[in-house]
């Protein structure tokens, strides 16, 4: 499992270690049993694959603000690092399984008034650029019978820790880190603004549950679909807070990128098990539960 140290990445472990050996790598795994090193380098690929290979989760990635600040960084961790782990994969192993962490940032924006199965990747963003990009190269290389590839398209991961993350995005998260303080928020969005959304419980849920079937291809998971000022509602009601604890100052170019997600229908992946949270209400509750 790449970016095994990360946010998502700890709790995808905690879902799978009495369950499967798992070789943990990241650039920092915080003191965890595991792989401290670089995907750019051989070295760890050669490591880390050592002893074979049944199954690969992906999930490490330079994200939305950092690509952009960085393009040539990004490419070495999006693209060349991606490339290079699906190899040492195929090695490794008889057509494992690969699990790759994708991103609602391949459509792009403007969006279409609804986005389902039939929407085609038109992204803006590097980020986005790079997911698409080994979306394909994963449905090629599965193709060609090296690996059994799944993409699966994340929406915002709710409530990522606080600090610097590098993500346009933090401020879905950064709501729930000051609400449940009691601390006023200035939010950089309009109260009307649309976000889909799923909880890190259920995230690694979904990424667990692409493990274990035999779908390949690529699929956008199910979310929830919500305003920011419900969620703000909801996050006040969860919290015993205050909705006047968050003000909207609104960036038009972040709103644009990040609050104007339409209605969203994802057959194929609910024809496949996966699943959002169920509720605003759920999700926020169980967001609250893992704030760190």
């Amino acid at each position: 499992m790449t970016g095994a140290g990360g946010f998502v990445g700890q709790e995808v472990r905690r879902c799978l270690q009495d369950k499967h050996e798992i070789v943990a790598i990241d650039h920092m795994l915080l003191g965890a049993a595991g792989i401290e090193g670089n995907l750019c380098d051989p070295a760890t690929l050669e490591k880390a694959f050592a002893n074979g290979c049944d199954a690969v989760i992906h999930l490490a990635t330079l994200p939305g603000g950092a690509a952009e600040l960085d393009p040539a960084l990004a490419k070495r961790v999006n693209i060349d690092a991606t490339m290079a782990l699906v190899d040492a994969a195929a090695l490794a192993g008889s057509g494992p399984r690969f699990i790759f962490a994708s991103s609602i940032a391949v459509f792009g924006e403007p969006l279409p008034a609804l986005v389902d199965d039939g929407t085609v990747p038109a992204p803006v963003m590097i980020y986005g650029a790079h997911k698409a990009m080994m979306e394909s190269w994963i449905e090629t290389q599965t193709r060609r019978g090296a690996i059994s590839g799944l993409s699966l398209r994340l929406p915002g991961i709710v409530a990522r820790p606080k600090g610097p993350s590098g993500m346009k995005s933090a401020f879905m998260s950064n709501v729930f880190h000051a609400m449940n303080a009691g601390q006023p928020i200035e939010l950089p969005v309009s109260p009307e603004a649309t976000m889909w959304l799923m909880s890190l419980r259920q995230i690694a849920a979904n990424l667990v549950h692409g493990l274990n079937i035999g779908a390949t291809g690529t699929c956008t998971l199910p979310a929830i679909r919500t305003s920011m000022c419900d969620l703000v509602q909801a996050i006040a009601l969860a919290t015993k807070s205050y909705p006047a604890l968050a003000s909207y100052s609104p960036d038009m170019a972040l709103e644009a990128g990040f609050g104007r997600q339409p209605p969203l229908t994802t057959a194929a992946a609910e024809g496949l098990g996966f699943a959002h949270d169920g509720s605003l209400e759920q999700l926020v509750t169980s967001a609250i539960q893992t704030l760190s």
